[in-house]
């Protein structure tokens, strides 16, 4: 049998085993590497807070050179990872870590998980293409995938939104770039229009004087385009007249609703009706109503 010292000499896994176990190495290794490892914390440390202190410099920087917002935001994320990423390479590159050497590998890494995160590249994508052609910015208000609300963010992956009743909504960018995108914000005024009824009884031109009058009274209007009122159909029980001002797009929704106020007031004060949807049914001949009613015969013997 073999001593044991020459088992441990010859077996590759005694001797890693006994290597860990050897507190005198340990230590040796720990000295040698803890100044490089205690370097490499203070320069991600120092770079974490130059990115955020170089980042807002950039931000500041461009909004002074009045640079769309979506794209000043845009640029300072980017300059924030990218000086994240360039402390990450050297401290890699102080413990002998060749990055020029692993290019090929990493790439073929990029393909493979490329393969497997394709929707979220093709969020990328589509982000890439939202700031591109830029069909809403930062603080337009839009309607798309159901959902309207103030834009908060755009990112490369997706943008958020403040809807009116101050739920934030993140919504990926493949699906807004996939769909249609309604910007409310795009233009400096907005068209108000309500649609009403009118009686058939009410005179059509007392009408037209009575909307007119109540629109042109409406606090917030603007004077050019000037108000309109317009007659749309005799439909079934009306006929519907279109009432039709322009505002300003940050009061669109306030201008409406006193729209909608002064519409009704005056036809109200008018004596104009604004009917509702009724049927008028015309018997001929005699009508004959049968009443059928079952006896309960056991209540007639408890009588």
């Amino acid at each position: 049998m073999e001593p044991l010292s020459l088992i441990a000499e010859s077996s590759p896994t005694v001797r890693a085993t006994a290597w860990w176990l050897d507190w005198n190495n340990l230590l040796k290794h720990g000295e040698l590497y803890a100044p490089t490892v205690i370097g490499a914390l203070v320069v991600l440390f120092a770079a974490w807070i130059a990115a955020g202190w170089i980042s807002r410099l950039v931000y500041r920087s461009l909004k002074l050179a009045k640079l769309d917002e979506t794209l000043a935001r845009f640029t300072t994320k980017f300059a924030w990872w990218g000086i994240l990423v360039l402390a990450l390479a050297g401290c890699l590159d102080k413990f002998g870590v060749q990055t020029t050497s692993y290019a090929a590998a990493l790439g073929a890494v990029g393909f493979s998980i490329g393969l497997a995160f394709q929707g979220a590249l093709g969020n990328f994508a589509a982000g890439i293409m939202l700031l591109v052609f830029r069909p809403y910015k930062v603080g337009d208000v839009i309607v798309v995938g159901g959902q309207t609300g103030k834009v908060d963010e755009i990112d490369l992956f997706s943008t958020t939104l403040d809807t009116p009743d101050n739920r934030r909504i993140m919504i990926p960018n493949g699906s807004i770039f996939g769909n249609t995108i309604e910007n409310t914000s795009y233009h400096q005024t907005r068209r108000v229009e309500v649609t009403v009824g009118a009686g058939y009884a009410a005179d059509i031109d007392q009408t037209y004087e009575v909307l007119m009058r109540a629109v042109c009274a409406v606090p917030g209007i603007l004077s050019e385009p000037i108000p309109e009122v317009a007659l749309l159909e005799l439909a079934d029980s009306s006929v519907n007249w279109s009432v039709r001002a322009w505002a300003t797009a940050a009061d669109f929704g306030l201008v409406k609703q006193r729209t909608l106020r002064a519409v009704k007031l005056g036809l109200d004060q008018a004596g104009i009706e604004i009917p509702f949807p009724q049927m008028d049914v015309n018997l001929r001949g005699p009508a004959t109503v049968r009443i059928s009613q079952t006896a309960n015969t056991s209540g007639h013997k408890a009588a």
